[in-house]
């Protein structure tokens, strides 16, 4: 091993650029969240207008999709009851 005040200490990395660096990727960083926080009010606002002007309220539309999911599966269930000479009896009301 040779020291001497000429060779290189090793890594070195010039403070300079990398605070430039540092600052610069901070500041993307800020625009960028500020790009997500305005275009997410813009989205969020869409969507009421969307809610509010639709004739029947989502969860009407949830309620009657789900009544008729019951009504398919019940009957689904009772063809193929009949279908494989099966005589089960149900507990729903």
């Amino acid at each position: 091993m040779h020291n001497s005040p000429s060779s290189p200490a090793g890594f070195q990395i010039n403070r300079t650029q990398a605070t430039v660096g540092a600052v610069l990727l901070g500041a993307g960083c800020l625009v960028g969240m500020a790009g997500v926080i305005i275009g997410g009010q813009a989205l969020i606002a869409a969507c009421q207008r969307w809610f509010n002007e639709l004739e029947v309220p989502p969860g009407e539309v949830v309620k009657h999709k789900w009544d008729q999911t019951k009504a398919a599966t019940l009957a689904g269930a009772h063809a193929w009851h009949s279908a494989n000479g099966v005589h089960a009896h149900s507990s729903h009301a």
